[in-house]
């Protein structure tokens, strides 16, 4: 009875170490590995069934009951092992995918910096062509004001010169408007000095006039009456 139950016990270890999973070396070398914990499992809970039926308690004693407890204690934590080997193995190919991901953004950024970059170029090139355009509109604007203040400089003497000439044309035309009031003072002086005398002539004319036609009309009185006295003594002589 001993012996068939050593010769059981034995047969199980065997099976559940012949149950554990394959490792690798943890060397980063095999990017693409992928446990089988799934298939291990598996196993573990056939392995624990077959143990709960060729392994009875009741049959035991304390020596054999502590080994079965200790070996089911070893499956759990196998079992346990498995599980966060499992979970492990999810999160590398969790990981995995993120690397891929950003190694996939990583590109594509590489992409929009090199496009980026080649914007940047052509804009540092229009930039060098402003600046250049802004630098002969700076160069033309220079020119332009220096020719504009040479030119201001030059109307500035023109309209100093011109302002002088209308100083002096001014002021010989205040000189010729003086004389021309004090001539046309004197000339209306004149004028209403020869007005008086024409008056006056006039008054003298007119007196002489009265005169002279007041001796005619006494001439031709005493021409009448010497006519008439000439013609009455011819008259008498003849009677």
């Amino acid at each position: 009875m001993t012996a068939e139950l050593e010769k059981k016990r034995s047969g199980w270890f065997k099976n559940a170490l012949s149950n554990q999973p394959e490792r690798k070396a943890d060397d980063g070398s095999d990017e693409n590995y992928v446990d089988d914990s799934e298939t291990t499992q598996e196993d573990v809970i056939l392995d624990m069934a077959a143990d709960q039926i060729i392994f009875s308690r009741e049959a035991q004693d304390k020596t054999a009951l502590d080994v079965i407890t200790s070996l089911e204690n070893l499956l759990k934590e196998r079992q346990l092992i498995a599980l966060k080997n499992q979970a492990l193995n999810e999160q590398i190919n969790t990981s995995n995918e993120t690397i891929q991901r950003i190694k996939r953004e990583s590109i594509k950024k590489d992409q929009q910096l090199q496009e980026k970059v080649k914007e940047i170029r052509e804009l540092e090139s229009n930039l060098t062509s402003s600046q250049m355009g802004y630098d002969q509109l700076l160069e033309d604007y220079k020119e332009y004001q220096l020719n504009s203040n040479l030119d201001f400089d030059k109307i500035s003497n023109q309209l100093e010169t011109e302002k002088t000439k209308y100083e002096m044309l001014y002021e010989e035309a205040s000189r010729t408007k003086k004389q021309l009031l004090s001539s046309i003072t004197e000339l209306e002086d004149r004028i209403r000095n020869l007005e008086i005398e024409n008056q006056k002539f006039a008054e003298q004319y007119d007196k002489i006039s009265g005169e002279k036609a007041d001796l005619l009309k006494s001439i031709n009185d005493f021409t009448e009456k010497m006519s008439f006295s000439f013609i009455q003594k011819n008259k008498d002589h003849d009677a």
